[in-house]
């Protein structure tokens, strides 16, 4: 297939191609017109690539689960150096995780000591305000 049925089918660009084929993850092979070929095979690749990216894997990221793929593993991410990058990946989650879990208990308390201060500031609620002025 050429290239903008290939975008097509990945749901993407023909530009993200052009990209992923000047980072070497996308294999660079001509037709005889000289227009790019592309395959089933490098249909896995974008969507190899694409669900990782979505799961917020930076690109240089998906490099280990493609050529794991161009090895010729039905799963792109049966290799070690696939899981690897897994294991990383789930490390630094972990960090965000506690970072985000950090920062809500303290908005949490910021909250609770600002309810406080106004409930013990304004009993009633807000004095009303006159508008008229004379």
């Amino acid at each position: 297939m050429r290239i903008g049925e290939l975008a097509e089918r990945a749901g993407t660009t023909t530009r993200t191609l052009r990209y992923y084929e000047s980072r070497g993850l996308l294999p660079a092979r001509r037709a005889g017109n000289g227009y790019r070929a592309y395959d089933e095979d490098d249909l896995r690749l974008i969507q190899q690539i694409r669900t990782l990216q979505d799961f917020g894997f930076e690109l240089e990221e998906t490099r280990p689960f493609v050529e794991c793929l161009r090895a010729g593993h039905p799963a792109g991410d049966a290799c070690p150096a696939s899981l690897a990058v897994y294991r990383r990946k789930l490390g630094e989650l972990d960090s965000l995780i506690e970072q985000l879990r950090a920062v809500r208990a303290q908005v949490g308390a910021q909250l609770a000591r600002a309810e406080l201060e106004a409930a013990a500031e304004l009993p009633g609620g807000p004095e009303p305000r006159c508008e008229l002025g004379g």
